[in-house]
């Protein structure tokens, strides 16, 4: 396979060269785009043994994180994206123009984060790979001994995968590149809930406690033997090794200072991040004051909803208010699902007025993860591995006293349908596109449509009365926040405290929440810009069509046209809709 992806690529570079000597051909560049798609897919599936399925093969192994590995794939990776860069992109049909924005785009933020030394941090305030692997069994449909076989020898990998894993967060600890110290505090507890005394509790086991009737019963009793004795004596010491190294290592070790500004070439890390997050050419700065315009004008709507409630008090009490009565809060982990999946399908029946492409792929409603839930996010969705497999929408059921109702319609709205879902899913069922077409998600474009689903709700008729109307308000605010004490921590140096405390003033988020999400902003740089921006652009980009298409504006058509091609960058997105006006226009012209 090496040979083959070296040999395509030495075959595009000869044909630039002949070009390049000859007349060009208006086709030219296409025809090398395809040459490099083709490429990448060779690269892609070459790169982890995750992309693509060998049984007995790639089926039973681990990504090599070998800091030789991890120099080859990103000298590869800068191959392709340099040739790349060489085309003339004038020359480019539209749904090449749309291929190279999106492949460039994917491909230098992994130029980025090598060279940014992302692989140092492998874990958020929130998760970490000892949690992103154990998702593993989630990729394999068990039917055959041979796929059983494969799976135990994943698990075997697992102490490898852990250690170098560990060497990568050492050497960012004497580079002074670590997750701040402040965030880490109970990430120990993340850890500790996969270490299981009896192993046949652990979700490593969960495949062999129902396994395939293609099977026999003896190779079965076999499987599970060995099973057990891999995670008794390999995966359970292995967690319990980055437990130790957490508590006794890294927490000790791990930087003061909150700011991604301090880490080494802090200042233009974070700018680059602002650039991969919001996809545009913004600034720190005007980021930041984006979101203290938007701030302004969203508190001025939930003062308004306060009024219209005759609350006796001010804005603090009324928040106040919302966080501690019981009326707002589920008694138990059941209603709080059953609460989601009633709002979810009562959003599912007014899709059709709203979108002329609906996806096959159905979604799920289940509680985030017990063993991550105390400092995960209030909810999110989780996408299928594999064809056979639904999407899923997790609500957070830990501590219950903090995940209100009243945001739940918005949260739905945004996880579920018609947010992350249907535009990830309708991504997924593209037909006739390059495969890295498919499994792309770009966050300014997900997110921002994700938040302008929430905004949805209101012409679906969701927000059933003033208090969910403000939860809805509440998460817009808290999404225009973002911008604030994000680029407030990382670069105009705002403390946790003060960070924390713009957000729980400004929104009815519980306090729990507020912590949990400062954390994860804090060691996730500029990931949290990405929801507001890209919610204004679209807004945007709608406002324009309904302006100049007044009476024409359809639109089911615009949120398919939004849709239809996928998550690419915003400036992308904004040439789409600017082509499909002037498509609109002249056909509605030719009607007159």
């Amino acid at each position: 396979m090496n040979k083959l992806y070296t040999f395509l690529l030495c075959t595009f570079l000869v044909s630039c060269s002949i070009s390049n000597s000859n007349s060009v051909n208006p086709n030219d560049a296409n025809s090398k785009l395809k040459q490099l798609i083709e490429t990448h897919e060779i690269f892609y599936q070459e790169s982890s043994p995750f992309n693509k399925d060998v049984a007995g093969e790639n089926n039973a192994k681990l990504p090599d994180l070998s800091a030789s590995n991890l120099a080859d794939l990103y000298k590869k990776r800068l191959d392709i994206y340099q040739s790349l860069m060489a085309l003339d992109k004038a020359q480019l049909s539209k749904e090449n123009q749309i291929n190279w924005s999106v492949l460039t785009y994917s491909l230098k933020n992994q130029l980025d984060s090598y060279n940014n030394k992302e692989h140092y941090m492998p874990l958020t305030a929130e998760s970490g790979f000892h949690v992103w692997i154990a998702n593993i069994a989630r990729r394999v449909n068990f039917k055959t001994t041979q796929d059983y076989q494969d799976y135990i020898a994943r698990l075997k990998a697992i102490p490898h995968y852990f250690q170098q894993q560990i060497s990568w967060m050492e050497q960012g600890i004497q580079e002074g590149i670590t997750q701040p110290k402040v965030v880490l505090m109970g990430f120990e507890q993340s850890i500790a809930a996969y270490i299981k005394s009896d192993v046949e509790e652990s979700g490593y086991f969960k495949p062999f406690k129902n396994m395939s009737d293609q099977v026999s019963a003896e190779q079965q009793e076999k499987l599970k033997r060995e099973a057990r004795q891999v995670l008794a004596t390999m995966v359970m010491p292995a967690y319990q090794g980055f437990y130790d190294y957490m508590v006794d290592t890294y927490q000790v070790k791990a930087r003061e200072n909150i700011a991604a500004a301090s880490l080494p070439n802090g200042e233009s890390y974070y700018q680059n991040r602002v650039a991969h997050y919001t996809t545009l050419p913004l600034t720190a700065e005007e980021v930041h004051q984006k979101g203290l315009a938007e701030v302004k004008r969203i508190r001025a709507e939930m003062d308004e909803i306060i009024k219209s409630v005759e609350f006796n008090g001010s804005f603090k009490d009324f928040v106040n208010f919302l966080r501690t009565d019981p009326q707002f809060y589920a008694k138990t982990p059941q209603a709080l699902i059953k609460e989601a999946s009633y709002i979810a399908k009562q959003m599912d029946a007014k899709l059709p007025a709203l979108f002329k492409t609906l996806p096959r792929t159905p979604y799920g409603v289940i509680p985030v993860p017990a063993n991550i839930a105390p400092k995960y996010t209030t909810g999110r969705y989780s996408g299928p591995s594999r064809d056979d497999q639904p999407g899923n929408y997790w609500v957070n059921t830990y501590r219950l006293d903090r995940r209100p109702l009243y945001v739940l319609t918005a949260l739905t709205l945004h996880e579920a349908v018609p947010g992350h879902h249907l535009q990830i899913a309708l991504a997924k069922e593209m037909k006739d596109v390059p495969k890295f077409r498919n499994r792309t998600y770009i966050s300014a474009f997900g997110e921002g449509w994700g938040l302008y689903s929430e905004y949805l709700g209101i012409e679906a008729g969701m927000y059933e009365d003033p208090y969910h109307d403000f939860g809805r308000l509440t998460y817009e605010m808290w999404r225009a926040c973002r911008l604030v004490v994000d680029t407030g921590m990382h670069t105009q140096g705002w403390s946790r405290q003060q960070a924390m405390d713009f957000l729980a003033d400004n929104t009815a988020l519980s306090l729990h929440n507020v912590k949990t999400e400062i954390d994860r902003y804090i060691s996730w740089p500029g990931q949290a810009l990405s929801y507001k921006i890209g919610e204004l652009t679209i807004k945007r980009l709608r406002m324009q069509a309904e302006s100049e298409l007044g009476g024409e504006f359809d639109l089911r058509e615009f949120h398919d046209e939004i849709l239809k091609n996928g998550s690419m960058p915003l400036s992308m997105l904004e040439q789409v809709i600017k082509e499909y006006l002037e498509n609109k226009k002249k056909l509605i012209k030719q009607k007159a």
